[in-house]
Protein backbone atom coordinates (compact mmCIF):
# COMPACT_ATOMS: atom_id res chain seq x y z
CA UNK A 1 0.00 0.00 0.00
CA UNK A 2 1.40 3.38 -1.02
CA UNK A 3 1.21 6.36 1.32
CA UNK A 4 0.81 10.04 0.45
CA UNK A 5 2.87 12.01 3.01
CA UNK A 6 1.30 15.35 2.02
CA UNK A 7 -2.22 13.98 2.58
CA UNK A 8 -1.16 12.33 5.83
CA UNK A 9 -0.01 15.60 7.37
CA UNK A 10 -3.20 17.50 6.50
CA UNK A 11 -5.08 18.65 9.61
CA UNK A 12 -1.64 18.64 11.25
CA UNK A 13 -2.64 20.37 14.47
CA UNK A 14 -5.35 17.77 15.08
CA UNK A 15 -3.25 14.74 14.05
CA UNK A 16 -0.21 15.86 16.04
CA UNK A 17 -1.94 16.51 19.36
CA UNK A 18 -2.20 12.85 20.49
CA UNK A 19 1.53 12.40 19.88
CA UNK A 20 2.38 15.30 22.15
CA UNK A 21 -0.09 14.13 24.79
CA UNK A 22 1.54 10.69 24.67
CA UNK A 23 5.16 11.79 24.81
CA UNK A 24 4.35 14.20 27.61
CA UNK A 25 3.85 11.19 29.89
CA UNK A 26 7.34 9.81 29.20
CA UNK A 27 9.67 11.01 31.96
CA UNK A 28 12.97 9.60 30.67
CA UNK A 29 16.02 11.52 31.80
CA UNK A 30 19.02 11.64 29.48
CA UNK A 31 18.19 8.64 27.23
CA UNK A 32 20.91 7.36 24.93
CA UNK A 33 18.67 5.95 22.18
CA UNK A 34 15.05 6.76 21.33
CA UNK A 35 13.17 4.74 18.70
CA UNK A 36 10.01 5.87 16.89
CA UNK A 37 8.24 2.83 15.42
CA UNK A 38 6.21 3.81 12.36
CA UNK A 39 7.61 7.32 12.16
CA UNK A 40 5.77 8.33 8.98
CA UNK A 41 7.02 11.61 7.45
CA UNK A 42 9.27 12.27 10.45
CA UNK A 43 7.93 15.67 11.50
CA UNK A 44 6.94 14.39 14.94
CA UNK A 45 10.07 12.28 15.31
CA UNK A 46 12.02 15.50 14.88
CA UNK A 47 10.42 16.90 18.03
CA UNK A 48 12.07 14.05 19.95
CA UNK A 49 15.45 15.25 18.70
CA UNK A 50 14.67 18.64 20.22
CA UNK A 51 13.46 17.20 23.52
CA UNK A 52 16.42 14.84 23.94
CA UNK A 53 19.34 16.51 22.11
CA UNK A 54 21.86 14.15 23.67
CA UNK A 55 20.09 11.01 22.44
CA UNK A 56 20.34 9.15 19.18
CA UNK A 57 16.83 9.41 17.68
CA UNK A 58 15.93 6.66 15.19
CA UNK A 59 12.72 6.72 13.16
CA UNK A 60 11.64 3.43 11.54
CA UNK A 61 9.05 3.04 8.80
CA UNK A 62 8.30 0.57 6.01
CA UNK A 63 7.06 3.19 3.53
CA UNK A 64 9.59 4.51 1.03
CA UNK A 65 7.33 7.50 0.38
CA UNK A 66 7.23 8.42 4.06
CA UNK A 67 10.97 8.00 4.49
CA UNK A 68 11.67 10.19 1.47
CA UNK A 69 9.71 12.93 3.18
CA UNK A 70 11.44 12.27 6.50
CA UNK A 71 14.89 12.64 4.97
CA UNK A 72 14.58 16.42 5.03
CA UNK A 73 14.03 16.29 8.80
CA UNK A 74 17.25 14.34 9.32
CA UNK A 75 19.21 17.11 7.62
CA UNK A 76 18.19 19.53 10.37
CA UNK A 77 19.32 17.52 13.42
CA UNK A 78 22.64 15.78 13.92
CA UNK A 79 21.10 13.26 16.33
CA UNK A 80 18.19 12.24 14.05
CA UNK A 81 18.17 9.38 11.53
CA UNK A 82 15.62 7.28 9.68
CA UNK A 83 15.69 3.67 8.55
CA UNK A 84 13.47 1.47 6.41
CA UNK A 85 12.21 -1.38 8.57
CA UNK A 86 9.18 -3.53 9.28
CA UNK A 87 7.79 -2.94 12.77
CA UNK A 88 6.91 -6.64 13.03
CA UNK A 89 10.58 -7.67 12.80
CA UNK A 90 11.99 -5.01 15.12
CA UNK A 91 13.46 -5.80 18.52
CA UNK A 92 14.93 -3.45 21.15
CA UNK A 93 18.64 -3.58 21.85
CA UNK A 94 20.42 -2.82 25.11
CA UNK A 95 20.94 0.82 24.12
CA UNK A 96 17.21 1.46 23.70
CA UNK A 97 15.94 3.71 26.48
CA UNK A 98 12.68 5.00 24.96
CA UNK A 99 10.30 3.54 22.37
CA UNK A 100 7.48 5.63 20.95
CA UNK A 101 4.88 4.40 18.48
CA UNK A 102 2.15 6.77 17.41
CA UNK A 103 -0.83 5.71 15.25
CA UNK A 104 1.10 2.81 13.72
CA UNK A 105 0.39 -0.45 15.57
CA UNK A 106 -3.16 -0.69 14.19
CA UNK A 107 -1.53 -1.66 10.88
CA UNK A 108 0.42 -4.52 12.50
CA UNK A 109 -1.50 -7.81 12.97
CA UNK A 110 -1.01 -9.43 16.40
CA UNK A 111 0.84 -6.39 17.69
CA UNK A 112 -0.35 -7.07 21.23
CA UNK A 113 1.70 -10.28 21.24
CA UNK A 114 4.64 -8.33 19.84
CA UNK A 115 4.23 -5.69 22.53
CA UNK A 116 4.67 -8.30 25.23
CA UNK A 117 7.90 -9.45 23.57
CA UNK A 118 9.21 -5.91 23.11
CA UNK A 119 8.60 -5.13 26.77
CA UNK A 120 10.39 -8.31 27.86
CA UNK A 121 13.34 -7.24 25.72
CA UNK A 122 13.65 -3.77 27.23
CA UNK A 123 16.23 -3.16 29.92
CA UNK A 124 15.15 -1.95 33.37
CA UNK A 125 14.37 1.75 33.37
CA UNK A 126 13.40 1.89 29.69
CA UNK A 127 10.12 3.41 28.51
CA UNK A 128 7.55 2.29 25.95
CA UNK A 129 4.76 4.66 24.84
CA UNK A 130 2.02 3.81 22.35
CA UNK A 131 -1.01 5.47 20.86
CA UNK A 132 -3.54 3.83 18.54
CA UNK A 133 -6.91 4.91 17.14
CA UNK A 134 -9.99 3.86 19.08
CA UNK A 135 -12.57 4.84 16.49
CA UNK A 136 -13.07 1.63 14.50
CA UNK A 137 -16.72 1.50 15.56
CA UNK A 138 -17.37 5.18 14.79
CA UNK A 139 -19.41 6.13 11.71
CA UNK A 140 -16.32 7.13 9.72
CA UNK A 141 -15.05 3.56 9.84
CA UNK A 142 -18.29 1.59 10.18
CA UNK A 143 -19.80 3.23 7.10
CA UNK A 144 -16.65 2.57 5.11
CA UNK A 145 -16.78 -1.13 5.99
CA UNK A 146 -20.52 -1.40 5.31
CA UNK A 147 -20.10 0.14 1.88
CA UNK A 148 -17.10 -2.05 1.08
CA UNK A 149 -19.12 -5.13 2.06
CA UNK A 150 -22.19 -4.11 0.01
CA UNK A 151 -23.12 -6.16 -3.09
CA UNK A 152 -21.69 -3.53 -5.43
CA UNK A 153 -18.23 -3.49 -3.86
CA UNK A 154 -17.72 -6.73 -1.94
CA UNK A 155 -16.20 -8.65 -4.86
CA UNK A 156 -13.45 -6.03 -5.17
CA UNK A 157 -13.03 -5.01 -1.54
CA UNK A 158 -13.78 -8.18 0.41
CA UNK A 159 -11.22 -8.54 3.21
CA UNK A 160 -9.45 -5.28 2.40
CA UNK A 161 -10.52 -3.50 5.58
CA UNK A 162 -9.50 -5.04 8.91
CA UNK A 163 -11.59 -4.20 11.95
CA UNK A 164 -12.05 -7.10 14.37
CA UNK A 165 -9.31 -7.01 17.00
CA UNK A 166 -7.29 -4.34 15.20
CA UNK A 167 -6.47 -2.62 18.49
CA UNK A 168 -6.94 -3.48 22.14
CA UNK A 169 -8.70 -1.57 24.87
CA UNK A 170 -6.79 0.58 27.37
CA UNK A 171 -7.22 -2.28 29.86
CA UNK A 172 -5.67 -4.74 27.37
CA UNK A 173 -2.51 -2.68 26.96
CA UNK A 174 -2.33 -1.96 30.68
CA UNK A 175 -2.47 -5.68 31.45
CA UNK A 176 0.27 -6.50 28.97
CA UNK A 177 2.52 -3.85 30.45
CA UNK A 178 1.93 -4.87 34.05
CA UNK A 179 2.51 -8.53 33.21
CA UNK A 180 5.85 -7.57 31.68
CA UNK A 181 7.06 -6.05 34.94
CA UNK A 182 6.34 -2.42 34.14
CA UNK A 183 4.85 0.50 35.95
CA UNK A 184 2.12 1.47 33.52
CA UNK A 185 -0.57 4.00 32.72
CA UNK A 186 -3.33 3.59 30.11
CA UNK A 187 -6.14 5.92 29.14
CA UNK A 188 -8.32 7.10 26.30
CA UNK A 189 -9.26 10.53 25.00
CA UNK A 190 -11.94 11.62 22.55
CA UNK A 191 -11.00 14.90 20.91
CA UNK A 192 -14.01 16.87 19.67
CA UNK A 193 -12.41 18.26 16.55
CA UNK A 194 -14.03 20.95 14.42
CA UNK A 195 -12.91 20.44 10.82
CA UNK A 196 -13.25 23.15 8.16
CA UNK A 197 -14.08 22.89 4.48
CA UNK A 198 -16.21 20.71 2.25
CA UNK A 199 -16.38 16.99 3.07
CA UNK A 200 -13.65 17.33 5.73
CA UNK A 201 -14.17 13.85 7.20
CA UNK A 202 -13.59 12.33 3.76
CA UNK A 203 -10.42 14.40 3.44
CA UNK A 204 -9.36 13.19 6.89
CA UNK A 205 -9.75 9.47 6.16
CA UNK A 206 -8.12 9.83 2.74
CA UNK A 207 -4.87 10.28 4.63
CA UNK A 208 -5.20 7.11 6.74
CA UNK A 209 -8.14 4.69 7.00
CA UNK A 210 -9.26 4.95 3.37
CA UNK A 211 -5.80 4.14 2.00
CA UNK A 212 -6.42 0.36 1.64
CA UNK A 213 -9.59 1.00 -0.40
CA UNK A 214 -7.87 3.51 -2.67
CA UNK A 215 -4.99 1.09 -3.16
CA UNK A 216 -7.33 -1.78 -4.09
CA UNK A 217 -9.38 0.05 -6.72
CA UNK A 218 -8.48 1.62 -10.09
CA UNK A 219 -8.87 5.42 -10.12
CA UNK A 220 -12.35 5.48 -11.69
CA UNK A 221 -13.78 2.96 -9.24
CA UNK A 222 -12.06 4.69 -6.33
CA UNK A 223 -13.76 7.95 -7.29
CA UNK A 224 -17.15 6.19 -7.43
CA UNK A 225 -16.59 4.65 -4.01
CA UNK A 226 -15.59 8.00 -2.55
CA UNK A 227 -18.71 9.64 -3.99
CA UNK A 228 -21.00 7.12 -2.30
CA UNK A 229 -18.99 7.16 0.91
CA UNK A 230 -18.89 10.95 1.14
CA UNK A 231 -22.69 11.12 0.93
CA UNK A 232 -22.91 8.77 3.91
CA UNK A 233 -20.35 10.83 5.83
CA UNK A 234 -22.22 14.08 5.24
CA UNK A 235 -25.30 12.54 6.84
CA UNK A 236 -23.36 11.09 9.77
CA UNK A 237 -21.30 14.26 10.33
CA UNK A 238 -23.48 17.21 9.33
CA UNK A 239 -21.82 20.54 8.78
CA UNK A 240 -22.62 23.31 11.26
CA UNK A 241 -22.00 27.02 11.05
CA UNK A 242 -18.80 26.39 13.01
CA UNK A 243 -17.57 23.56 10.82
CA UNK A 244 -17.95 19.78 11.00
CA UNK A 245 -17.54 18.18 14.43
CA UNK A 246 -15.52 14.98 14.18
CA UNK A 247 -15.06 13.00 17.43
CA UNK A 248 -11.59 11.47 17.40
CA UNK A 249 -11.07 8.71 20.01
CA UNK A 250 -7.51 7.62 20.79
CA UNK A 251 -6.06 4.96 23.10
CA UNK A 252 -2.81 5.57 24.99
CA UNK A 253 -0.51 3.46 27.12
CA UNK A 254 2.87 4.23 28.67
CA UNK A 255 5.16 1.78 30.49
CA UNK A 256 8.39 2.04 32.44
CA UNK A 257 10.25 -1.26 32.76
CA UNK A 258 10.99 -1.96 36.41
CA UNK A 259 12.28 -5.53 36.31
Amino acid sequence: MRWDPSKYVEFGNHRDRPFHDLVGRVQARGPRKVVDLGCGPGNLTATLAVRWPGARIVGLDSSAEMLAKAASQALQFANLEFEKADIASWQPDQETDVVVTNAALQWVPKHQDMLAGWLRGLKPGAWFALQVPGNFTSPSHALMRELAESPKWSSRLGGVLRHDGVVGSPADYLGIMLDAGCAADAWETTYQQVLPGKDPVLEWVRGTGLRPVLAALPPGDAADFEKEYSALLREAYPATRHGTVFPFRRIFAVARKDT
